[in-house]
């Protein structure tokens, strides 16, 4: 079996589109989430439903060829590990200085194009999210970047990271210490199954687009 071939789909795929997993001293399956633990690793396609897929069917035994311990809730470990990697680099970004929070500057760090992406706690109101979203697209319109936004954490988890109170919207800024972030976030959404409200802003951008053409 390859290395980074997916012991469910039996698919190869890049090492950031897999979660590594090796068997502790205990014969209990650990996540790998840094790729770096000693022993012998097996692969699954990194999102959840691939992971439960993986407990479910006692694919890891299988994949080791011994007797191990699937956690009862192997799936959630990993998206708390997944979670508090991107928290801790959230607030390494904020001692950085490459965080904007509360929506009229992570609005204006949008307008502007500082924004590399922007995250709304799981508490912010639909009003706010929507003003910060006619920026995006405003963004978008005048030739610049699509700047995603990604709605994975609640106020407490946000505030504790970012060291404030009641932080409900953050930009965060590009740069070499938000990129750091941004792979965070992006490795948690795919595992959580992906952001569909940006698709669908995405989507409204190019059908608005098509629409004016038509109009001229």
């Amino acid at each position: 079996m390859n290395d980074r071939t997916c012991i469910v789909t039996r698919r190869q795929a890049e090492p950031d589109e897999l979660i590594r997993f090796v068997v502790g001293p205990d014969s209990a399956v650990v996540p790998d989430i840094k790729k770096n633990l000693p022993g012998r690793g097996c692969w699954v396609t990194a999102d959840r439903l691939h992971i439960d897929k993986a407990a479910a069917k006692n694919l890891f035994a299988r994949a080791f060829k011994a007797q191990v311990t699937v956690p009862a809730e192997l799936g959630g470990m990993v998206d708390g590990l997944l979670s508090r990697s991107a928290l801790g680099m959230l607030g390494l970004a904020r001692k950085a200085g490459a965080i904007a929070l509360g929506a009229t500057k992570v609005e204006s760090a949008v307008r502007g194009g500082l924004a590399l992406f922007v995250l709304h706690a799981a508490e912010a109101s639909d009003d706010g999210v929507r003003k910060i979203n006619q920026a995006r697209r405003a963004t978008v319109h005048l030739g610049g970047p699509a700047i995603l936004a990604y709605k994975l954490f609640s106020e407490a988890e946000l505030s504790l990271a970012l060291g404030g109170t009641n932080v409900i919207h953050a930009a965060v800024l590009a740069g070499d210490a938000g990129r750091a972030v941004q792979k965070r976030m992006v490795a948690l959404d795919r595992y959580r199954g992906g952001s569909p409200d940006d698709l669908a802003m995405l989507a409204a951008v190019a059908d608005e687009d098509d629409a004016a053409e038509d109009m001229e």
